[in-house]
């Protein structure tokens, strides 16, 4: 319980360590220029609002491979003190491809569980065939996800041709007992979803959502000027680019990043939603190397390492992943260092 409090309040101390930042709302010379991020008088009626930061969870395994529940908990009483609007599990950072069907759906069920009722649960339950992602997705629903993550099928990408990707994501829809949110991450499934696919797709009821890792920012801003009217928002996939992605219109990010600088990561939303955009480009400029590092460059196993440094549990990574090299540690710590973050 020590090590509980201790991390809770240094992760919610971190953004502070910056030169130059104050609070959402107070700025420099001229009063800040306001914004909400993806709204308007003509956005309609959310049926699920995703406004907000979401880490999306690393799963802690033991030195022998089994899921570490008990620290995956803790993480979430770590996290208890920042304002997350909610959290995504099995998604690339929850390494659920190396998860089985029965682990994949007692993580849900152990962080709905230990998670506040408040907080948006946003599940992966993307398979490579479509009766698979409608399998899973009824089952996660069933243990408690509020909304379904759905990743691109790639394994026969050649034939993922835009009607495949839209018959595919309809069927889902169609099926699932809770919203459907796209999920494009061409960096790990080589395919992007095309923009005419999502701005199809975006018409459906029950489709309310993208995140969108591939950094795109032209593409990000297509998407939001172009489902304006619909229920549906843009949310950023990486915390690289979120300054970016709030100036054209995105309601939110699920960013690796938040699982390690929570705090920080949530203060650049509230100082792009206040208008404080000197500020925000300052915290943005401190957050680019070290979500590099935990991202393209290291990946999940230098998520994980950092995590430890912040009072967190990333705990093993599971095999194939292997452990990063001491080279490759004093590399990431640098890459948090300096920038003022250890």
């Amino acid at each position: 319980m020590v090590r509980v409090a201790v991390a809770a309040r240094l992760l919610r101390l971190q953004w502070q360590k910056g030169p130059g930042l104050r609070p959402a709302g107070i700025g420099a010379g001229s009063a800040p220029r306001r914004f909400a991020a993806g709204a308007s008088a003509a956005t309609p009626p959310r049926r699920l609002d995703l406004r907000g930061i979401y880490p999306p969870l690393a799963t802690p395994f033991t030195s022998q491979g089994e899921v570490d529940y008990s620290r995956l908990e803790e993480n979430l009483r770590l996290y208890s003190g920042i304002p997350f609007r909610g959290f995504v599990v099995q998604g690339s950072n929850g390494e659920f491809p190396y998860l089985t069907q029965q682990e994949r759906l007692e993580v849900v069920r152990r962080v709905r569980q230990a998670m506040p009722k408040d907080k948006l649960l946003l599940a992966g339950t993307g398979c490579e065939s479509t009766r698979g992602t409608i399998e899973m997705t009824a089952q996660m629903a069933d243990k408690g996800a509020d909304a379904a993550l759905v990743v691109t099928p790639c394994y026969f990408r050649g034939s993922m041709t835009s009607a495949a990707l839209i018959h595919h994501y309809k069927q889902v829809a169609e099926a699932s007992p809770i919203p459907v949110i796209l999920y494009s991450v061409p960096a790990n499934t080589n395919l992007e979803l095309p923009t005419d696919v999502v701005l199809s797709l975006a018409q459906h009821p029950n489709i309310v959502g993208i995140k969108d890792s591939g950094g795109n920012i032209t593409r990000l801003g297509l998407l939001v000027h172009r489902t304006e009217h619909e229920d549906f928002q843009v949310l950023a996939g990486s915390a690289g680019f979120l300054l970016a992605s709030y100036i054209v219109g995105a309601a939110g990010g699920i960013c690796a990043l938040a699982n390690v600088l929570g705090s920080p990561v949530c203060q650049l939303e509230q100082l792009c939603c206040a208008g404080s955009w000197d500020e925000a480009r300052a915290l943005q400029h401190r957050l680019i190397e070290p979500n590099i590092a935990v991202t393209s460059k290291f990946g999940v196993p230098g998520l994980k390492q950092a995590m430890e440094w912040f009072g967190l549990n990333g705990g093993f990574c599971r095999s194939p992943l292997l452990p990063l090299s001491e080279a490759q540690v004093r590399e990431l710590r640098q890459d948090f260092s300096s920038n003022g973050w250890l």
